[in-house]
């Protein structure tokens, strides 16, 4: 039962870090293109193929 004491303070702060982080990439512009990641895949550049 003692383990509670530090699982639940501990999965609050990862959860606390989730969202810190999550709110961190949308501030900086890690969310504002989504298509050009999908679609830089399926361009050869190198010719080959």
């Amino acid at each position: 039962m003692t383990i509670l004491g530090f699982l639940i303070p501990l999965a609050l702060a990862m959860g606390l870090a989730g969202l810190y982080f999550f709110f961190w990439a949308s501030r900086t512009g890690q969310f504002e293109d989504l298509d050009g990641a999908a679609n830089r895949i399926l361009i050869d550049e190198d010719g080959e193929g």
